[in-house]
């Protein structure tokens, strides 16, 4: 077993060599879009019932995020495609085998999917090795046959990884994974095998908050601006990752989606903010900032 500490050595942000993203942005920004599946009575329950609110089946939990497939995501699209926003996905594999249609609409738009498992009511935590790696295997291979490409990214569903998530994901050819959000910039981790770069994830910069705090769209919209408005600043000296995590049945409802529409049009006011993807960080990083990170904390390349 490796530990966090070990995974990624310390290194505060401040003393790092500096960044030169493309075109010199000061921040790059991606816009993740969890496109998810909840089972409506999930088969395999271990560790968490993905529905606490009993009994079963819960009709208010699963129609909620239903929603978001049905309705939420067509009319994201709008504002998504308004602003010229390219999204990473963090997609639960078998939505692209049940809604085609899905795949079709994020394909016409060359949409970039980190998997997030095959469903989001599938937890990770109880795994074994050889189980989670055939789960791995089976998106990868959802993946491939249904978009013809390689899968780059991994999101554990509801972050539910193991101590050995890390390494399967890279033993299987992922490039970059986002369980641990634990900076502003990308960093390697330490793997059995390969290389494996965490791009900075968010639970912050997320709309699933107003479904578990008392916080409505506006207020969230405003959280988006100034957390933009400050690595904005900071990225003068050192630039950082913003991460914007979505969910169609939350940002996708009619009374929200005039606010998503207000914080895209701020930050693409702002031509030195790259606005990309997670494949396109993580191969931007391993190409100008890996070995200069490495160097600095006396790691070989």
């Amino acid at each position: 077993m490796i530990d966090p500490e070990q995974r990624f050595s310390y290194s505060p942000v401040v003393t790092r060599p500096k960044l030169a993203l493309p075109n010199n942005a000061r921040v790059a920004v991606w816009v993740v879009p969890n496109i998810e599946h909840y089972e409506y009575m999930p088969a395999d329950v271990r560790v968490r019932n993905p529905w606490p609110r009993q009994p079963h089946p819960d009709v208010l939990g699963y129609g909620g995020r239903d929603y978001g497939n049905r309705v939420g995501l067509w009319r994201m699209f709008e504002v998504l495609d308004k602003h010229d926003i390219r999204c990473t996905v963090s997609l639960s594999l078998s939505v692209i085998e049940m809604y085609p249609e899905i795949l079709e609409a994020m394909e016409a738009r060359d949409w970039e999917y980190m998997s997030h498992g095959l469903y989001n009511t599938r937890y990770h935590w109880s795994y074994g090795e050889d189980e989670e790696r055939a789960a791995i295997a089976q998106c990868c291979e959802i993946h491939e046959r249904l978009t013809g490409r390689k899968l780059r990214g991994w999101f554990s569903p509801a972050v539910s990884f193991t101590t050995n998530t890390p390494d399967l994901v890279a033993e299987a050819g992922i490039t970059y994974y986002c369980d641990f959000y634990h900076d502003d910039q990308p960093t390697p981790l330490k793997v059995r095998s390969g290389n494996l770069i965490s791009i900075p994830y968010s639970m912050d910069i997320n709309d699933a908050m107003i479904y578990r705090r008392p916080l409505e769209a506006a207020e969230f919209t405003q959280m988006i601006i100034d957390h933009f408005d400050t690595v904005y600043r900071e990225g003068a000296t050192q630039p950082r990752v913003m991460c914007i995590a979505l969910h169609p049945y939350m940002m996708g409802a009619p009374h929200r989606l005039a606010h998503l529409d207000r914080a895209l049009a701020y930050i693409r006011s702002h031509s030195d903010a790259w606005i990309t993807t997670g494949a396109e960080i993580a191969d931007w990083y391993i190409a100008h900032g890996l070995a200069p990170f490495r160097q600095h904390l006396g790691v070989p390349a």
